[in-house]
């Protein structure tokens, strides 16, 4: 029954998107404004490069004595949230920065938050190289391991569609009904994460998927998961899957 359940939730969501497919099949870089997409384009205005190169140096010093080929690890981008399978992440998703938390605090011997400023730098250094490539999200080939991933698509849709906070408002009414609406100062794009990590204006600063899906929970008035939740992962691997096919933007500007 859940799993029947979790498919019409699924369905429902591919729904949306056929139905608003000549809007929604785009990026946000395609609502932003003509002055931010300037300032996006051009790698002397954008703020995100100072992270990018950041994140190269630090890539050289801790991670290519592994991988060599920055073109080849930088496809993990497009493939995440996955399935932990390791000691420090298993039976559980995992996304780009967990991966990546992972892996430097083995080499540095330092725990690190999937939202310290290294991490994100190397994820933004990542998610640049990785820019032009297709959205494919590796599902699991293992039988019982993969129906614990569908739960957990299942979960994400089910939270997409779902009214939360006071405002009693669900991601789809916003993200797919209302699409170029205008938003107090800013103009609704389409739940397609195409481009993060992301430089948010009102924040001055980086932030990741998981900070921008906590700061939706906040702007409807609803209680805000934990950073790194099975919730927020449960989401993001629904909203990654839906963008199936699109081409990465790599990092992005928002207001």
């Amino acid at each position: 029954m859940k799993f029947l359940f979790g498919l019409l939730l699924i369905l429902l969501g591919l729904f949306c998107d056929l139905a608003f497919a000549d809007q929604t099949r785009q990026s946000g870089n395609a609502f932003l404004s003509p002055e931010m997409l300037k300032q996006q384009n051009d790698p002397s205005m954008n703020p995100i490069s100072l992270w990018v190169d950041q994140g190269q140096e630090l890539f050289k010093a801790n991670c290519q004595e592994c991988h060599q080929s920055v073109a080849a690890i930088a496809k993990a981008v497009v493939q995440f949230p996955k399935w932990g399978e390791d000691k420090s992440s298993p039976g559980k998703l995992i996304n780009i920065e967990d991966q990546i938390a992972s892996c430097y605090s083995k080499k540095t011997g330092k725990q690190s938050a999937n939202d310290d400023a290294n991490i994100l730098s190397l994820s933004i250094f990542l998610s640049d190289a990785a820019r032009g490539l297709k959205i494919h999200v590796q599902e699991p080939t293992d039988t019982k391991v993969k129906a614990q991933w569908q739960s957990q698509m299942n979960l994400g849709a089910q939270i997409y569609t779902q009214r939360q906070g006071r405002l009693n408002l669900s991601c789809t009414q916003c993200h797919d009904q209302r699409i170029g609406k205008n938003l107090r100062s800013e103009i609704i794009s389409p739940a397609y994460v195409t481009g993060f990590p992301i430089y948010r204006q009102s924040w001055q600063a980086i932030g990741s998927l998981d900070r921008r899906l906590r700061a939706c929970y906040s702007g409807v008035q609803a209680s805000v998961p934990a950073s790194a939740s099975a919730e927020l992962r449960a989401l993001e691997l629904f909203l990654k899957k839906r963008s199936e096919g699109m081409l990465w933007d790599g990092p992005s500007l928002r207001r």
